[in-house]
C-alpha cells in the first residue's frame, strides 16, 4: 500500500533524527535567547528607567541613594529589612521635565501639568495639586545614577543572549543542511538503486531525461524542502509558539486579543496549496520533457543535422518551454497575490487592536497597562511576522518539494525486481524451449516455440524483422517469462532460478557495443574486482584487439568517452568481445555482432568470434547469412513461429525459405556482377538527347 508522501519523508529524516534534532534543539534556544530581548527591555523601562517615578525615602546611608539638596534618597524597595525610612519624597515627570513632591503623592495616574510651582494630577474630575521644583539635567542624573549598574547588567545579558542566538543560529544552519544532505543522499541513491531494479521493459515507456529528472531535479527540490523550509518552517512555528508565550506572560488579555492570526494562517496555508500544488505538478512534469528533448536531441544530434530538423526540434522544445513559462508565472501571480499582502494586513490590523484597546491609555498615563509592557508587547509581536515572512516565502518551495517528494516515490513504487544475494555454480548452458509463447501485451509475437542447444552448441536464429529473434532472447534473459510453455537450463526451469544468479553466467555481443565512460580496460572488466588487469590484457589479446588498437598513445588505458564515440566500429565491438570473454559465461549471445563491421576488420572479428564460441552454448542473431554457415543448428522463424531448422546445409537442400533467404542474399550479389560484365562487353548505343531526357524522366 502506498504511503503518504509527508510520511515517506518524515521516514527518511529519521535516518539523520540526531543531526536533525540538534538542530531544532539549537534553534529552539536561539528562538528562545532571541525572544529575552524584549523581556530585558521591558524591565529596563519598567525597573530602571519609568520606575524613577516610583517613592523615594531619605536616608542617611548614600549605597543606592540619590544625592539632592545634601540630603540622599532611596527608592523604596532598595531599602533592606530593618533599614530606617524617612520622608516620603516623588519624581513625576510633567511633559519633557521631571520635578521633585517633597511629601507623598496619593494619587500618580491621570493627566499632569506645572504651573506657578504646583504639579496637579487630574484624575477622573479629581484634581491634585502638590508643590514641586523642576529638576535640571545634573540632578535628574542623580537619581538616575543608581539604575546604571542595574542598567549596565541588563545591557550585559542582553548581549549574551544575543552571543547565544548567533551560535544557535550558525550551529542550527550546519546541522540542518547536513542532515538534509544526508537524507537527499541516501534518497538519491535509493531511487537510483530502485531503477537498477526496475524491469528493462519500464524504460521503454519513461525517456531517459525523465528519469534523470527524477533522480536529479526533484531529489534537488527535496533537498530544499530539509533546508530551507523545514528551517523556515520549524523556525517560524517556534517562534509563534515562543511569541505567544510571551504575549501571555507580558499580559493574557494582550496574548487573547493576539489569537486570531495562527488559524487565518493554517487556514491560508491549506487554501494556498490546494492551487500551488496543482500548478507545481504541471511545472515539475513539463521540466521531464524540457530534459528528455534535451536527452534526445544530444543522442540524436547527428541525425537531426542529416535531416536538417534543428527547426522543427526547436519549434517542439519552444512549446514545452512556453508551456513551462505560462505556469511559472501563475505560481509568481499566485505567490505575489498572497504573501506579503496578507502578511501586511494581519500585522496592521493586530497592531491597530492592540493600539487601539491597550496604548492610548498606557501612553496617557492610564493604568491598563505599563509603558514597558506595551513596548515589549509591540517588540515581541513584530517578531513573530518575521517567522510568518519566511514561512510565506517558503510556500512555493514546500509545494514544489512535496511535489517533487511524490514524483520520485511515485518511480520507487514501481515494482522492480527482486535482488537475491548469493549465486549459483556455472552451468554447462544446456537450453531447452518447450511450447514457449509469449506476448508484449495482446497478440502473440511468439508460438509454441521449441527446440534445444546443447552445451557448446552454436544455434542461429535468422528470419525478417518482427519474426521474433530478439524475443527469445529477452526470454532467455528473463528480462521477461513466457504466458505458456518453459525455459530450461541444464533441466532446471529458469523461472525457478533467480535473474541475478541466471544472468551471471550469460554475455552478450550487441550490434552497436555500449561503452562507458572510463578506460578500454575499465570497459573490459566493468569494474568487477573478480577480473584482474591479466585477465583484461589476455582476453583483449585472445579476440585479436591488440592488433587493432596498438596504435593508441596509452593502449589499453586509452580513455574512452561516452558511449566509445572516439573509437571505430570495429573497435567498439572487438572491446565487446573481449568483455564477454573476461566473464566467460556459459551462454553467449551475439546480436548482428558483425553486420557493421567493415569487410577488413571482419575477417578479425570473425577469428574473435571463433575463440568466442569455444566451451559455452553460442545463440547468434543473424541477418548476414553467411556468417552462420558453421552454425551447429540453424531456426528460421517467421511470425513467431519456427518455419525450418538444421545446418546450412540440411536447409539449403530443402530449398525452402531459408534457401530463397541465401539466395537473395548471395545470388543477387552474383546477378549484378553478372550484369556489369554483359554491360561492358556489349556494343555502345547512341541515344539521342531528346531520349536521354526522356529517359531520365521516366
Amino acid at each position: 500500500m502506498k504511503q503518504n508522501t509527508g510520511r515517506r519523508l518524515l521516514q527518511y529524516a529519521l535516518h539523520a533524527k540526531t543531526t536533525f534534532i540538534a538542530a531544532l534543539l539549537l534553534l529552539s534556544i536561539g528562538v528562545a535567547a532571541e525572544l529575552a530581548g524584549p523581556f530585558i527591555a521591558r524591565s529596563m523601562i519598567d525597573n530602571h528607567m519609568l520606575a524613577i517615578e516610583q517613592p523615594y525615602y531619605q536616608t542617611s546611608s548614600p549605597d543606592d541613594a540619590a544625592l539632592y539638596n545634601n540630603a540622599y534618597y532611596k527608592r523604596g524597595d532598595r531599602f533592606k529589612p530593618g533599614e530606617e525610612k524617612g520622608g516620603e519624597v516623588r519624581l513625576l515627570q510633567v511633559g519633557r521635565s521631571f520635578y521633585f513632591i517633597g511629601q507623598p503623592v496619593e494619587a500618580a495616574d491621570g493627566e499632569r501639568s506645572f504651573e506657578a510651582g504646583q504639579v496637579t494630577i487630574d484624575s477622573g474630575g479629581n484634581k491634585l495639586s502638590y508643590p514641586a521644583v523642576k529638576l535640571t539635567t545634573d540632578e535628574l542624573f542623580a537619581f538616575y545614577k543608581p539604575e546604571l549598574p542595574g542598567i549596565t547588567k541588563l545591557v550585559g545579558l542582553y548581549g549574551m543572549f544575543l552571543v547565544i542566538s548567533i551560535l544557535a543560529e550558525f550551529g542550527k544552519t550546519y546541522w540542518l543542511q547536513s542532515s538534509a544532505n544526508q537524507v537527499v543522499r541516501r534518497l538519491r541513491t535509493d531511487v537510483y538503486a530502485h531503477i537498477q531494479r526496475l524491469p528493462v521493459y519500464f524504460f521503454d515507456n519513461l525517456p531517459a531525461g525523465k528519469v534523470v529528472s527524477r533522480v536529479t531535479n526533484d531529489t534537488e527540490a527535496v533537498k530544499e524542502l530539509f533546508i530551507a523550509v523545514l528551517s523556515n518552517f520549524a523556525s517560524g512555528i517556534i517562534n509563534i509558539i515562543g511569541v505567544y508565550t510571551a504575549l501571555f506572560l507580558l499580559d493574557a488579555r494582550l496574548g487573547l486579543v493576539s489569537l486570531f492570526i495562527a488559524p487565518v494562517i493554517v487556514v491560508w496555508v491549506i487554501l494556498y496549496r490546494k492551487v500551488a500544488t496543482k500548478y507545481n505538478t504541471i511545472i515539475r512534469s513539463r521540466l521531464s520533457e524540457i530534459n528528455a528533448i534535451i536527452n534526445e536531441s544530444i543522442q540524436g544530434m547527428s541525425i537531426i543535422r542529416i535531416f536538417r530538423r534543428q527547426k522543427q526540434r526547436l519549434d517542439e522544445f519552444e512549446t514545452l518551454n512556453e508551456d513551462y513559462l505560462k505556469y511559472q508565472n501563475k505560481m509568481l501571480n499566485l505567490n505575489s497575490l498572497t504573501s506579503h499582502n496578507l502578511v501586511g494586513s494581519l500585522r496592521s490590523l493586530s497592531f491597530a487592536l492592540v493600539l487601539w484597546y491597550f496604548g492610548f491609555g498606557s501612553l496617557s498615563g492610564g493604568t491598563i497597562v505599563s509603558l514597558g509592557v506595551l513596548y515589549a508587547f509591540v517588540d515581541v509581536l513584530g517578531r513573530m511576522f518575521q517567522p510568518i515572512i519566511g514561512m510565506v516565502n517558503q510556500l512555493a518551495n514546500l509545494d514544489t518539494s512535496m511535489v517533487s517528494a511524490g514524483r520520485v516515490f511515485k518511480l520507487m513504487d514501481e515494482p522492480g525486481e527482486s535482488v537475491t544475494d548469493g549465486g549459483m555454480p556455472r552451468y554447462k548452458g544446456n537450453v531447452v524451449f518447450k511450447d514457449v509463447s509469449f506476448a508484449y501485451k495482446k497478440d502473440f509475437v511468439l508460438r509454441d516455440i521449441s527446440f534445444e542447444a546443447r552445451s557448446g552448441e552454436t544455434v542461429a536464429l535468422v528470419g525478417h524483422t518482427g519474426s521474433g529473434k530478439s524475443s527469445i532472447i529477452n526470454l532467455l534473459f528473463r528480462f521477461y517469462d513466457p504466458q505458456r510453455g518453459s525455459i530450461s537450463i541444464d533441466g532446471q526451469k529458469t523461472t525457478d532460478i533467480p535473474k541475478q544468479w541466471l544472468r551471471k553466467h550469460m554475455g552478450i555481443v550487441l550490434q552497436d557495443p555500449f561503452l562507458f565512460t572510463g578506460t578500454i580496460a575499465s570497459n573490459v572488466s566493468l569494474e568487477d574486482e573478480s577480473i584482474t588487469r591479466e585477465k583484461v590484457e589476455w582476453a583483449l589479446r585472445e579476440v585479436g584487439a591488440d592488433r587493432l588498437l596498438a596504435h593508441l598513445p596509452q593502449g589499453f588505458d586509452e580513455p574512452v568517452v561516452e558511449k566509445g564515440s572516439t573509437l571505430s566500429a570495429g573497435q567498439r565491438q572487438l572491446i565487446s568481445f573481449a568483455r564477454a570473454l573476461a566473464f566467460d559465461p556459459a551462454i553467449l549471445i551475439l546480436d548482428e555482432a558483425t553486420s557493421n563491421i567493415d569487410t577488413e576488420t571482419e575477417s578479425l572479428i570473425q577469428q574473435a568470434l571463433e575463440v568466442l564460441k569455444k566451451g559455452r552454448t553460442t545463440f547468434i542473431i543473424a541477418h548476414r547469412l553467411s556468417t552462420i554457415r558453421s552454425a551447429d543448428k540453424i531456426l528460421v522463424l517467421h511470425r513467431g513461429e519456427i518455419v525450418e531448422r538444421g545446418s546450412h546445409d540440411e536447409l539449403m537442400a530443402l530449398g525452402g525459405r531459408y534457401y530463397r533467404m541465401y539466395q537473395l542474399q548471395t545470388g543477387s550479389a552474383v546477378q549484378k556482377e553478372d550484369t556489369a560484365q554483359t554491360a561492358e562487353t556489349a556494343p555502345a548505343v547512341h541515344i539521342p538527347a531528346g531520349m536521354q531526357s526522356a529517359g531520365r524522366q521516366g
